[in-house]
C-alpha cells in the first residue's frame, strides 16, 4: 500500500458507513473507489476485527421495523463490570453495549425477531447475573446519523 495503514483504516472505515455498494462484491467496489485491491480491503477488515477495532459488519435498520429490539440498562457493581458486560456482548440479540458514568453504568441495545425474544432474553441476562435489566423501549423514533467521520 502507498497510504500509511492508520490513514487506510480510516478511509476504509468512512467509505464503508454510508452507502455500502449493495452489490455482489461490495469490498471489491470499496477497493475501486479506495484504488487499492479488494484482498487488500479484505485483509484490513479482518485485521480489524482481529484486533478488536471493528467488532462489526452489518447494516442499521430502523428500530422494531424487522423483528423487535430494545435499550437496556443495568446498574453494575464496578468490579463485576467487565464480567457482566464480556457475558452481554457474547449474546447473538446483543448488537452492542457501552459504559456510562451513572448508577445505570452498563447499557445496551438487543435485538430479535419477537418482543418475547427481546424480553427472554433480557430475563436471560438477569437470570445469569443476578442483576435487574432496566427495558427501556422506543416510544417515539427519531433519526441520528450513526456515521462518524474518522
Amino acid at each position: 500500500m502507498t497510504t500509511s495503514l492508520p490513514s487506510m483504516k480510516q478511509q476504509l472505515l468512512n467509505a464503508s458507513q454510508r452507502d455500502f455498494p449493495l452489490v455482489p462484491r461490495p469490498y471489491a467496489a470499496i477497493a475501486e473507489k479506495l484504488g487499492i485491491s479488494e484482498d487488500e480491503v479484505l485483509t484490513m477488515v479482518q485485521t480489524m476485527m482481529d484486533e478488536e477495532e471493528l467488532v462489526r459488519v452489518g447494516a442499521t435498520i430502523r428500530p422494531n421495523t424487522i423483528g423487535a429490539s430494545t435499550l437496556a440498562a443495568m446498574a453494575v457493581d464496578e468490579d463485576r463490570l467487565t464480567e457482566v458486560a464480556d457475558f452481554v456482548s457474547s449474546l447473538d440479540e446483543v448488537n452492542h453495549n457501552y459504559r456510562r458514568e451513572h448508577r445505570f453504568n452498563l447499557w445496551f441495545v438487543v435485538v430479535a425477531d419477537s418482543e418475547q425474544a427481546v424480553i427472554s432474553t433480557l430475563d436471560k441476562i438477569t437470570a445469569h447475573t443476578g442483576i435487574e435489566v432496566l427495558n427501556l423501549p422506543l416510544e417515539q423514533p427519531f433519526h441520528i446519523d450513526l456515521g462518524f467521520d474518522l
